[in-house]
């Protein structure tokens, strides 16, 4: 079985080798083999020189000329991707890939279609960071489980796990931050079996590189009130 470990990146260029250091020597169940898509959102710094010089045969890597969002540097990713499996990785060091056996056991297991990562559940140890950022993650979830009738606990973690067949039922549109309430409903209508995992994290703050602001809380709302109340897309 081939898990593809999608990655998209932007401006990263002082963690992303380490990154696919740290993903091509994480641990996987037996049976199980790696490719890793990587997908450069047109960084301005040196990120395209660093993955030059990546030669590990089973990392693939792609660049989009101009900058688009997590989401359109995943649409990428997903549709380079050749595995049965396919699990979403950030860039930076905020997850750890030493959870992959964890987050793949209830779809290896047949129990489950998608897997969900969370940093709410299951007691993992986490940094203490921004009290507001908490806030928002938990009502953006609230929100969206209202119009899903999921009972997620954070639907904005990046790691989430899917078998391939999964994906090719849906269209993504969000080119952003938007991915994440966008996936989350239109997974949701399909039926399928969805699991919840939680997760370690170790979060950065805005000096050390996050990206995501007050803005993409705003329109995550509207999502969620697009694809989850209105069912467009």
């Amino acid at each position: 079985m081939l898990l593809s470990i999608v990655v998209p990146v932007f401006n990263e260029e002082a963690t992303i080798a380490s990154v696919l250091d740290s993903v091509l020597a994480a641990p996987l169940p037996a049976g199980v083999e790696r490719e890793v898509v990587v997908v450069d959102d047109g960084s301005t710094d040196d990120t395209p020189g660093v993955l030059g010089g990546v030669s590990d045969p089973r990392v693939r890597c792609f660049r989009l000329e101009a900058n688009s969002g997590k989401g359109g540097a995943l649409h990428r990713a997903f549709a380079e991707a050749r595995g049965d499996i396919v699990l979403v990785q950030d860039a930076d060091h905020e997850y750890s890939p030493e959870e992959f056996p964890k987050l793949l056991e209830p779809i290896l297991a047949g129990k489950a279609d998608v897997v969900f990562g969370s940093r709410f559940s299951g007691g993992e140890p986490h940094r203490v960071l921004f009290f507001w950022h908490y806030v928002g993650n938990r009502l953006i979830t609230l929100l969206s489980n209202t119009v899903t009738n999921l009972n997620l606990t954070d639907i904005e973690a990046c790691y989430k796990v899917f078998r391939i067949e999964v994906l090719r039922r849906i269209k993504l549109r969000e080119k952003g931050f938007g991915f994440e309430p966008e996936v989350t409903a239109k997974v949701s209508r399909l039926g399928v079996s969805i699991f919840e995992v939680g997760i370690s994290y170790s979060g950065r703050t805005y000096a050390e590189g996050k990206k995501i602001n007050w803005r993409d809380g705003v329109w995550a709302l509207w999502c969620i009130f697009r694809y989850g109340l209105l069912r467009i897309g």
